[in-house]
């Protein structure tokens, strides 16, 4: 009897000089969305988040050879500031529902950051995701590290 058919799946982990509030902000408010949720040299046009279980969020965003890129889910777990589970399906391909799981972990004021994306159609779905995750992940970190340098210059003591 053969082993039942496993889909790939990628995990990535990244530290950030952010609190996880900070970094899970910027995951679940669409202002905030707005300045990093995209590939390498690409725009964001468009972010919403209904973030709580069973609301969903979209994103759309803008690749410089002008291809235009529009992703949404819903949330099935929310942990604020601690976890975050989402469905996870391209306009272009909405029967290759995946799904992403992020834990927030707080390391003093910094951040790490665990992504694990599961249930990918194929190798090659899992392979260009884990480039544009690469790419969004890159750009979320110099997003935070602006926030959180302007947070201690205006407000040294770390209140909001």
């Amino acid at each position: 009897m053969a082993g039942a058919a496993v889909n790939p799946s990628l995990k990535l982990q990244r530290r950030f000089a952010a609190p996880a509030r900070l970094v899970y902000a910027a995951w679940t408010e669409p202002e905030r969305m707005l300045g990093w949720w995209a590939t390498k040299d690409a725009v964001t046009l468009h972010a919403e988040a209904d973030v709580r279980v069973g609301g969903r969020f979209r994103v759309r965003f803008r690749t410089p050879d002008g291809e235009d890129h529009d992703v949404s889910g819903t949330y099935l777990d929310v942990e604020p500031e601690k976890k975050l589970v989402f469905t996870w399906s391209w306009i272009s391909t909405p029967e290759r529902q995946s799904r992403v799981t992020l834990v927030f972990k707080d390391e003093g004021e910094k951040c790490l950051l665990t992504l694990l994306h599961e249930q990918f159609a194929d190798e090659a779905a899992r392979d260009n995701h884990r480039t544009g995750w690469a790419e969004a992940l890159d750009n979320l970190e110099t997003f935070v590290a602006a926030r959180a340098i302007v947070r201690k210059e205006t407000n040294p003591e770390g209140r909001e």
